[in-house]
């Protein structure tokens, strides 16, 4: 209980710490999660205190819900181009790779997050690691072809399950419609081929590694933050 309370209170650090970025005007991207979170709560505090007025673009249905709670503008790509997107990462390489979809929307993330001038991940310390491959790697598929994809998959060295649902019957359905097949690597050595050989396979929408587009990585600690 006491480590789930520090580790909460590392996710808060550093979510409120990226919230200090946001300025009057902006249009954010808004990641999803549990570090998120904060930093959408910290933006909708900020908007009620002092007034700066901005617009979010979500990631997924939750962060959609979270900015509605905290009377946050929505707007779409189509609309607007992004200033600034928050999100954070299931992994945090030291050349900033990342491995995102825990939450199983790492499409629209990678979408909004590429589209955004400047991209912060806040993490806490336990998602920052020498080399990626830990975490398995999120792969959201058409259904119809996630045998074919994971055959696929298999032959590069992968272990597969397709993602189950909790409190629910049957696989985790994407906000796209779509099934997720988690896969381990044994080892990744290079997360931008990787990236790149994922989503070659017919049938695959998009992975979860994302390479050369972070521009800072905030990591919450229990005493505060740091910025790598």
């Amino acid at each position: 209980m006491k480590n789930a309370s520090k580790n909460d209170s590392s996710k808060k650090n550093a979510g409120y710490k990226a919230a200090e970025y946001v300025e009057d005007g902006m249009v954010l991207g808004l990641g999803t999660g549990s570090t998120t979170h904060y930093f959408i709560e910290k933006v909708g505090m900020r908007m009620a205190e002092e007034g700066i007025k901005v617009k979010g673009i979500p990631t997924s249905f939750q962060s959609l819900l979270l900015a509605k709670k905290w009377n946050i503008p929505i707007t779409t790509l189509e609309e607007n181009d992004i200033d600034l997107s928050v999100d954070g990462a299931d992994e945090v390489d030291s050349d900033f790779n990342l491995i995102k979809g825990g939450g199983a929307a790492h499409t629209k993330e990678k979408i909004v997050d590429y589209a955004a001038k400047e991209f912060i991940v806040i993490v806490d310390e336990s998602k920052v690691v020498g080399k990626l491959g830990t975490f398995p790697v999120p792969v959201e598929v058409i259904p119809d072809a996630s045998r074919v994809v994971i055959q696929a998959l298999e032959d590069m060295g992968a272990e597969c399950e397709i993602r189950m649902a909790q409190r629910k019957d049957g696989p985790v359905i994407t906000d796209n419609g779509n099934f997720v097949i988690d896969a381990k690597f044994s080892e990744i050595a290079s997360p931008q081929h990787l990236e790149i050989d994922l989503n070659s396979i017919p049938g695959v929408v998009e992975n979860g590694i994302f390479t050369q587009m972070v521009d800072r990585v905030i990591v919450g600690t229990s005493d505060g933050t740091k910025e790598l």
